[in-house]
């Protein structure tokens, strides 16, 4: 039956009839964790330990008991939500957005960015994307039989956007732009200089810009967070896609939200009960609650900077380890290339280190000498160190093996 899907399903495969190192789709993590392996690989805050607030999980609770949480909502979503996030637009991100007009709820910013793309993408259609990002967004576009374009970002230049990189890359069939803003996996925040010459890029070829902007925050030491549908020119030809999942630590409540101009949303509004349906109910009011007191981000935050700090202390002086600093988030983008690929090093801190992080391939081509450790992982501090200090002890080991003293 499988030669029966179209080109681009036939080659993705999910783990039951082969091993699969992305972490996202194995079927074998529990059984890892019962072998007191830790997870460094999923993006979620905090996973796998408790760490809802109370005031949103009362929100929900007294949902429930009333009755109102089992009923749909319509399918863009929770109009006292859509309210609260039209605020928030304001305030974060100098967006005005009309939340009757502006604003859609999906059920995860996943979902809605393939919702974003896909009135977008016809056969053949090419789609510039950074490389590394995030892999869904090389996925969705194969999905939809566009052409991937990648784009390099490169360490040397703390992977900023390089605009003669695009304009290189600018053909006839060039339709799109796809960022993640700040970027997944290296966590950079791009600059206001980088993303105005995007956005003249995009003006003068008349394309449309996917934006990914989970990460948004925190972002650290001072650095200005732009939201580039905010740029002159911008609002018309940008999509952006929003989620509650990492600056909030809602990932298993699934709510996410597209912001997009009236005529773009409107295709949206009309086809989103055949594509998403409803966002869940019970999420949406939990959401509500975040949004309406958000005083415990505070902590989070201050938890993401002392875990940020700890990894480059950790595994900044290993020889033939390079960790850039990271600039946002959760995440680690190291340079592991002078030990190995990305890869086997994933295999070899999983066998000797007791960890399981991502390798740096799955985020494209430029990844392949990379690992990506998630240190928001773990609600225990000291307990995020061990398993850090475990890896660290390994590529030491490696490192000493290799005859390697310096990056």
């Amino acid at each position: 039956m499988k030669t029966k899907m179209t080109e681009a399903f036939r080659k993705y495969e999910g783990g039951l009839f082969s091993e699969v190192t992305k972490a996202d789709v194995s079927v074998s993590i529990s059984s890892l964790e019962k072998e007191g392996i830790d997870l460094l690989a999923w993006a979620d805050p905090f996973y796998p330990d408790p760490s809802t607030p109370p005031h949103v999980i009362e929100a929900m609770v007294k949902a429930i008991k009333e009755g109102g949480a089992n009923h749909y909502t319509h399918p863009i979503g929770n109009e006292e939500l859509r309210i609260r996030i039209s605020k928030k637009l304001k305030e974060y991100n100098n967006i005005d957005a009309n939340p009757h007009r502006n604003i859609m709820i999906t059920p995860g910013s996943d979902s809605g960015l393939y919702f974003a793309m896909l009135p977008f993408i016809s056969s053949g259609d090419e789609v510039m994307i950074p490389d590394p990002s995030y892999p869904n967004n090389f996925q969705n576009v194969e999905i939809m039989g566009g052409k991937v374009v990648p784009v390099p970002l490169k360490e040397e230049y703390h992977y900023q956007i390089n605009i003669n990189d695009f304009e290189d890359r600018l053909t006839s069939r060039t339709k799109m732009i796809v960022l993640t803003n700040p970027n997944n996996p290296t966590t950079t925040v791009f600059t206001r200089r980088s993303l105005e010459a995007l956005a003249q890029f995009a003006i003068e070829n008349d394309l449309i810009v996917i934006v990914d902007q989970a990460f948004e925050f925190p972002v650290f030491d001072g650095r200005e967070m732009v939201t580039l549908a905010s740029l002159e020119g911008m609002w018309e030809r940008t999509v952006t896609v929003f989620s509650t999942s990492k600056g909030m630590g809602l990932s298993g409540f699934r709510v996410a939200y597209i912001v997009a101009e009236d005529h773009i949303m409107d295709t949206y509004y009309g086809s989103a009960v055949s594509v998403v349906g409803a966002t869940n109910t019970f999420s949406q009011i939990g959401a509500i609650a975040a949004f309406d007191n958000d005083e415990y981000t505070k902590e989070m935050e201050a938890s993401f900077l002392r875990r940020r700090d700890m990894v480059c202390k950790i595994l900044g002086g290993i020889p033939g380890v390079h960790v850039e600093k990271p600039e946002s988030g959760f995440l680690s983008w190291v340079n592991i290339s002078k030990l190995g690929s990305g890869e086997f090093i994933t295999d070899y801190l999983k066998r000797n280190a007791k960890v399981i992080v991502n390798s740096g391939g799955h985020y494209g081509e430029q990844g392949k000498g990379y690992i990506r450790i998630v240190q928001g992982a773990l609600a225990d501090e000291e307990r995020l160190e061990n398993a850090l200090r475990r890896i660290g002890n390994a590529l030491i080991e490696l490192a000493d093996n290799k005859g390697i003293t310096n990056f």
